[in-house]
Formats: C-alpha cells, structure tokens, sequence
C-alpha cells in the first residue's frame, strides 16, 4: 500500500471516530489534515472534501497516467 493510500485509510478512520475532526476536515481539508497528521501540504495543493451518503456515489477520476506531467507540477504521491 503506497503511503498515498495509508494515509487517506488514516484520514478516513479518524473522521469516522471523530466528529470535530470530520467537521474541520468537510470545511478545511488542508488544516484539519496538517495539525491532526502534522504534515504540512504546499500552498498550491487543492483538497476538496465531501461526504457520501447512502444514495450517493462519487466517481473519483483521475489524470490520464499518458498525460504528460512535467517534474514542476503538482502531484499528491509527493506529498505523503
């Protein structure tokens, strides 16, 4: 499991066992994830959090893996 996985399996646990986090995480994803996983997410980085329910499936699409990514951009894998 990449540490990319490990911590949204982290990330996930503690909102579900942790009703202030999951609030502070559905309204500000990057600080709620900062100081409860004392990482810090560059300035650049956009995190966007919603809360799924019974009657609701979010298809999570990711960039193409042929798409050129230059060594500039942005990529979460680098951040974990």
């Amino acid at each position: 499991m990449s540490a990319e996985a490990i911590l949204r399996k982290q990330i996930i646990e503690k909102a579900w066992e942790d009703p202030s986090f999951k609030q502070e995480l559905l309204s500000n994803p990057k600080a709620a994830i900062q100081e409860a996983f004392n990482v810090t997410l560059p300035d650049q980085l956009d995190i966007k959090t919603v809360e799924e329910k019974n009657n609701q499936l979010y298809l999570i699409i990711p960039q193409a893996p042929t798409e050129v990514i230059k060594k500039s951009d942005v990529t979460l894998l680098s951040y974990w």
